[in-house]
């Protein structure tokens, strides 16, 4: 993989953070019934700094609760052994408003795996996604309520999410995938 280009730097990711915090806040009314939750794996330190921003412009706690979505992917045939069930998530989400979390959104079959995670947990009132990159290319209907920045890709391109909290330093980076000729 090459680095192409730097999208977000450390200043950039906090004030993406902080504008999807104050939209979260807006289109739900403050924060009763709000519920974060991160799709693993860089969707869960994405969710705890939406809460702490929430917190620090509300002074109000959100619940940020952590979702493994292996069980419910659609090429688990492709994977080779299948996963060993980790049942983590045992919040009833019934009538809250929850906020689905990840860092990039791509093809969309992550938060459709999400979303049928999900709902074995209760029935929401609402469900709303927050990305800090949509990088296009979906192939199922999702959207995103909340994104922090748009970039367009090609399929070979890869978005690298980095968070201070997993990999030392906060950035966004879009590499490409090297072809070697034999």
């Amino acid at each position: 993989m090459r680095t192409k280009a730097r999208l977000l730097d450390e200043k950039a990711m906090y004030r993406s953070i902080t504008r999807i915090a104050n939209e979260i806040l807006e289109k739900n009314k403050g924060t009763e019934d709000l519920v974060l939750v991160g799709i693993r794996t860089r969707g869960v330190p994405f969710a705890q700094r939406l809460a702490k921003k929430i917190h620090e412009i509300e002074g109000e706690e959100v619940p940020v609760y952590e979702l493994d979505i292996t069980l419910y992917r659609d090429d688990l045939s492709e994977l080779g052994d299948l996963p060993v069930i980790n049942e983590e998530f045992n919040y009833d989400v019934t009538g809250k408003k929850v906020v689905l979390v990840d860092d990039v959104i791509f093809t969309g079959r992550t938060v459709r795996a999400a979303l049928d995670a999900l709902i074995k947990h209760g029935r929401p009132a609402r469900v709303q996604l927050a990305v800090l990159v949509d990088r296009g290319h979906r192939e199922l209907p999702i959207r995103a309520d909340y994104v922090g920045k748009n970039v367009p890709t090609s399929k070979l391109e890869i978005i690298d999410v980095n968070f201070k909290e997993t990999d030392g330093q906060d950035q966004v980076l879009i590499k490409e995938r090297i072809s070697v000729k034999r």
